[in-house]
């Protein structure tokens, strides 16, 4: 069993709607496991007022920048010390800290992107200027002018990039930046007709296909918000709980290639009846219990 540091990522400066900063506090309140090495939590200052207006395409640019590059030596740190980290968040903009951090380490990566979003638009193709929507972007080194400025190392190759669960991407230019890159894009149509096990399996071939390890990034919105509603950008025709925890269990048979992980975009002030805190634990738990 490794020994597992949580990182608890607060910031949902990447996005217009507040609360999912309060994800990962309400994640790790009480919790104990024995593969836990530490549990290290980040905040930004509460005096920071978000950008909101409409027409801006680089909301809270330079606030997302400073937590991320506190965020990624935290989670290289980690790493150099042999720990494997798990981040909570927080929205998805913190993946572009953790999994840049990983290919740090490890220098040649795959990366599975678990998530009813594709966040690959590029901040002249975004079209709320929220930085969620740009990570996957900025690790495939398809945008990085200046979300990537703590980093001196390797990116990740879209050939080894896989979104998993993708039903709610921009048509056309955010479609169109995914061909031409070459991520591979199953949906959740493709979860649904051919089985979570089978896609997931699929997904780890691709990642893993020549590279060092492979970096998870589980946004718990890929899930049906009708079951958990507990997120920031909820999509509608999510998968369903059983195929939810079928990913778990298949990226858990791959633990030996998986360096480092993500769950992300857990909000509280959204949900309804914990149901969305419920199933997060579940899914954390599983990683704790068997990585």
């Amino acid at each position: 069993m490794k020994h597992i540091d949580i990182i608890n990522a607060c910031t949902d400066l990447g996005v217009h709607v507040n609360g999912a900063k309060f994800g990962p506090l309400e994640l790790t309140k009480n919790l104990e496991h024995s593969s836990i090495n530490n549990i290290i939590t980040l905040q930004y200052d509460d005096e920071i007022v978000k950008e909101r207006e409409k027409d801006n395409k680089k909301k809270n640019l330079d606030e997302v920048n400073k937590f991320n590059g506190k965020l990624y030596s935290m989670v290289l740190e980690s790493l150099e010390n042999g720990n494997f980290p798990i981040t909570l968040g927080g929205d998805h903009s913190l993946a572009i800290a953790s999994a840049l951090a990983s290919i740090k380490k490890h220098e040649n990566m795959g990366i599975i992107w678990f998530d009813a979003h594709g966040d690959f638009n590029t901040f002249d193709t975004t079209i709320s200027g929220n930085i969620h929507g740009l990570p996957l972007a900025v690790i495939a080194n398809y945008e990085k002018r200046e979300l990537a400025n703590f980093h001196n190392g390797n990116f990740y190759n879209p050939k080894n990039a896989v979104i998993v669960g993708g039903r709610d991407i921009d048509d056309p230019l955010e479609i169109e930046n995914l061909r031409e890159a070459g991520v591979t894009v199953f949906s959740t149509k493709d979860v649904q007709d051919e089985g979570a096990d089978v896609i997931t399996r699929k997904a780890f071939e691709i990642a893993s296909n020549g590279t060092n390890g492979v970096h998870v990034s589980f946004d718990i919105d890929m899930i049906d918000p009708k079951i958990a509603p507990g997120v920031s950008i909820p999509a509608k025709d999510g998968i369903d709980l059983d195929e939810a925890y079928s990913m778990v269990e298949t990226i858990i048979k791959n633990k030996k290639v998986v360096k480092s992980i993500d769950l992300v975009e857990y909000n509280p002030t959204l949900d309804i009846d914990k149901k969305t805190k419920v199933i997060a634990l579940n899914i954390l738990n599983k990683f704790l219990n068997n990585f």
